[in-house]
């Protein structure tokens, strides 16, 4: 393949990342047929969480393993000039610069198609779990990849904590429509029907939630009926019923005090998936968990996890086997590329 098009293919694959919310914020300006500048659009972030800016960083993270996988099956290494400046969601140039990229030509193997092809079979699946464990090298896989970056996996599936857990995220979700900012922004990311998913191309749509339009359109529209006893009931049976068949948790921990150690932590989250889904093993993260600090309190002492000295627990997930899950719409990949013209400068 010509330089020329590399571009054109590797971001035709690349563009499939996962974001928060399917949100795609991750933008490329094409500077040469080899170089490109790579920016967070700060429209497309999610300024209403509590770690909106850090799991900004780690959305990069996320889409730089991916250009390196869809780069490197493709006969080039992605050299990265990263600028690990604070972002600022009230910031007036709305495209924060990440950093520059550089593909530089290397042969392929076996294992770069090995990820590649784990990358274009990549879901998130919201779908009950069918109460299985997974096999004990996955894990030894996933740990072994966290160890790599200096970070740690760890899993549980102790039934009382996996439970726990399971219930912890529930209770997130109530808790997080409570917050105004954050029920106003959970609202303009939600797609009520697949038509509207379909047609906007981002992000979460009814379907991929398992749960019928019209039921979530009332449920996050008329958020005060989660409390009622009979309507609040209902709506939580509903979301556990999603959740059946879970038997194992995974979290990772490790440094997570600065952009340059967002975008590792979201690299190595990257690796770990990528390693479960060549083992035909989906995962759901837990995101609000997270994000919420009443619940990651709550999440850290159930876990018994440790956090000092700019290290965290920042990723807490479910893992497992599932049937196959509704595909999430995409925009196209040349929504991800910026007109050339006029640089933007830091």
């Amino acid at each position: 393949m010509l330089e020329s098009e590399a571009w054109g293919a590797i971001l035709e694959d690349a563009h499939r990342y996962p974001s928060p919310h399917n949100s795609q914020p991750i933008k490329i300006r094409l500077r040469s047929s080899t170089q490109a500048a790579l920016y967070y659009d700060l429209d497309r972030g999610l300024p209403a969480e509590s770690y909106g800016i850090p799991f900004g960083y780690v959305c990069a993270g996320v889409f730089l393993e991916s250009l390196r996988v869809c780069a490197q099956v493709r006969g080039y290494e992605v050299r990265e000039d990263l600028q690990h400046r604070e972002m600022d969601f009230g910031a007036q140039d709305r495209l924060h610069l990440l950093g520059e990229v550089t593909l530089v030509p290397r042969a392929p193997d076996a294992n770069d198609r090995a990820d590649y092809e784990a990358f274009l079979a990549r879901q998130t699946s919201r779908r009950p779990y069918d109460n299985t464990l997974v096999a004990p090298a996955a894990v030894a896989d996933a740990e072994d990849t966290a160890r790599r970056h200096g970070q740690v996996f760890r899993s549980s599936s102790d039934p009382a904590l996996v439970r726990a857990l399971v219930h912890i995220n529930q209770a997130t979700l109530f808790d997080d429509l409570r917050n105004d900012a954050v029920h106003r922004e959970i609202l303009t990311w939600l797609r009520f029907s697949r038509a509207e998913a379909k047609e906007r191309g981002d992000g979460l749509s009814a379907e991929t939630m398992l749960m019928p339009g019209p039921v979530l359109r009332f449920a996050m529209r008329n958020r005060g009926l989660w409390d009622a006893p009979v309507i609040g009931a209902l709506i939580r049976r509903t979301y556990l019923n999603t959740m059946r068949g879970v038997r194992q948790l995974g979290w990772l921990e490790g440094p997570f005090d600065g952009p340059a150690d967002y975008v590792e932590a979201g690299r190595t989250f990257m690796q770990v998936w990528l390693g479960f889904t060549r083992r035909n093993i989906y995962l759901h993260p837990f995101g609000t968990v997270i994000t919420n600090p009443r619940s990651h309190a709550e999440f850290v002492k159930a876990a018994g996890v440790t956090e000092s000295d700019g290290r965290m627990a920042w990723m807490l997930f479910r893992f497992g086997h599932s049937a196959r899950p509704p595909v999430a719409h995409r925009r196209a990949a040349s929504a991800m590329i910026l007109p050339s013209g006029q640089e933007l400068h830091p």
